[in-house]
């Protein structure tokens, strides 16, 4: 079963820990700092669409873009009821279309390691790039090596009432790519459901990005800690870049 098909229905209650607001945040000082006031954004591999409703209830004109179909459902499900949601598209990153410029592009927890091909990657990014606006900016995160190389034999467990997932990481330092497989217990009724899916992450490390970012045309690259506005420590386990298209002066 590929990611996110099964586990859909289960992630928010799964990643109930997750500070979508800090993240929101974190972008707001960052855009700040840009003096960047952005009226239209894309939420890239929006997922569920946490983010993507948090920009929409800050007055922004917004587009959720996954890969998933399951996840999309969940994400028009949670923020219909918004004054002015989110628009949703199906697409993958290194294909991304848009029918218009966006001010923002952000994209959250990890996701873009997800491309585990690096040549995809680098067409994600220009694709971002030809999706902004003159002066727009990208934020995203990824996972450092440190922490994806980390997780190699270790066991995680996550569970509530009605979901118990249990999780296993390998890293395998040739293909430079953690994977952890996945094994859900989703309950029905009285009854529960088994599925299997599994995950790959990309080790890219900050050199790496910087170089695509800056191959694609971007400019005014910044690296920031794990929702710090300062340089990455070492052992960061999150990394945050930011990225602008052709400051208008």
């Amino acid at each position: 079963m590929g990611s996110y098909e099964a586990l859909a229905v289960s992630y928010d209650r799964l990643t109930n820990d997750v500070n979508y607001e800090a993240t929101v945040d974190f972008y707001r000082q960052i855009l700040s700092r840009e003096g960047v006031c952005p009226r239209t954004a894309v939420d890239l591999a929006c997922g569920t669409g946490s983010v993507a409703a948090i920009l929409a209830r800050d007055g922004l004109e917004v587009t959720g873009v996954d890969l998933s179909e399951e996840m999309l459902t969940v994400a028009c499900e949670k923020t219909m009821e918004l004054p002015h949601p989110p628009r949703f598209v199906k697409q993958p990153l290194q294909r991304l279309h848009l029918p218009r410029g966006v001010d923002l592009a952000v994209c959250a927890l990890d996701s873009l390691d997800y491309i585990t091909e690096p040549e995809e990657c680098k067409e994600a990014i220009r694709r971002v790039y030809k999706a902004l606006n003159p002066g727009g900016i990208f934020i995203f995160d990824v996972n450092t090596p440190e922490k994806l190389r980390a997780m190699d034999g270790q066991v995680f467990l996550d569970e509530d009432d009605d979901v118990y997932c249990v999780w296993r990481g390998e890293f395998d330092e040739q293909t430079n790519i953690c994977s952890y497989g996945m094994d859900l217990f989703q309950r029905q009724g009285n009854l529960w459901t088994r599925s299997f899916e599994e995950h790959r992450e990309y080790a890219y490390s900050a050199e790496q990005l910087v170089g695509y970012l800056k191959n694609a045309g971007f400019n005014r690259i910044r690296v920031y800690g794990d929702g710090k506005m300062e340089a990455p420590r070492p052992g960061e386990q999150r990394i945050y870049l930011s990225a602008r298209k052709g400051i208008i002066k």
